[in-house]
């Protein structure tokens, strides 16, 4: 059996199973089309580490990929495909922890701005700074936001529908008034060029289609050049668009470290908002940064201070 039609065949098993599986998908398609049409037990332990090791540094990335091509082979065994499996037999230490980058309310501001610039491209000025704002405002991950129809933007109770997200979760977003009037400003420009389609999507491209995430993150990253902002902590990845979600997160716990509220206490409440199932999902958004370091350092001190008063 050819190797593109053994990845269509396991692709197409996981997902009969209900599973998504889009990112594994893409991964292996990647992986068929780097072996070329060939047969699946023909390929060979070294083309295998090549396409694992890529041409860049040792990232998570490589674990992914073996993680993956792991079911896939397994899968293969099980039916035959294969006699024998070509992975390495022993994986190397997984990088440190990818930190995301948390901007400050300057670079939100500068991104703005960039955004406001944009002209004659497939995303406009007023699209772009609508897609951040979304993603910041309401911490929405990319895919929900360019996923929203018209019919789940509720300006009126100021509720977004988001349908189907990760893990197959159906939620609802309060969204404030702010957020609320840029929406609805949106909107009104929409219509001019779209028509009142309930399922149309919300966030258009100039030519009236629903913006693709590669479109998205090209878009942003000429937003983030303009913007002049760029990582100075030695990480390997610059500041990315989905990082704004890492950034609404750590800063509405600044935000109740200032107003006195009981932290712990409402953890779980973001994590229903953010559309996370435990609190654990959780916790990789929430990067100490010192804003955030310095609150959660004088709420302690608060605390030990009131303790031993009574001690």
């Amino acid at each position: 059996m050819k190797i593109e039609q053994a990845v269509a065949t396991y692709v197409g098993y996981k997902q009969s199973l209900g599973m998504r599986f889009a990112t594994q998908a893409r991964m292996l398609n990647s992986f068929s089309k780097s072996m070329g049409s060939i047969e699946v037990d023909r390929i060979g332990p070294e083309s295998v580490r090549a396409f694992l090791d890529g041409n860049g540094p040792m990232t998570r990335n490589w674990h992914c990929k073996f993680g993956t091509l792991k079911g896939f082979y397994r899968f293969c065994l099980a039916r035959g495909y294969i006699s024998s499996v070509p992975l390495p037999t022993t994986e190397p230490r997984c990088p440190q922890t990818f930190t995301p980058y948390i901007y400050s309310e300057g670079e939100i501001k500068r991104l703005l701005q960039a955004a406001a610039s944009r002209v004659s491209c497939r995303i406009d000025a007023l699209t772009s700074r609508t897609m951040l704002l979304l993603l910041y405002a309401a911490g929405l991950r990319i895919s929900e936001a360019l996923n929203l129809n018209l019919a789940d933007v509720d300006l009126i109770d100021r509720v977004l529908y988001i349908r189907r997200s990760k893990f197959y979760k159906t939620r609802l977003v309060p969204i404030g008034a702010d957020l609320t009037m840029v929406l609805r400003e949106y909107t009104q420009q929409r219509h001019k060029r779209s028509p009142l389609d309930p399922e149309a999507p919300f966030l258009l491209t100039s030519s009236g289609k629903r913006i693709l995430r590669a479109g998205a993150e090209q878009a942003f990253c000429w937003m983030r050049s303009q913007a002049k902002v760029h990582r100075h902590d030695g990480g390997r990845y610059q500041p990315r668009l989905h990082d704004l979600r890492h950034t609404a997160a750590v800063t509405r716990l600044v935000s109740w470290y200032r107003e006195g509220v009981d932290v712990q206490r409402l953890l779980p409440n973001l994590a229903t908002y953010l559309g996370h199932v435990h609190i654990s999902g959780t916790q990789c958004y929430l990067s100490m940064t010192p804003e955030l370091l310095q609150q959660a350092s004088g709420r302690f001190e608060q605390f030990a201070l009131g303790e031993s008063s009574h001690a």
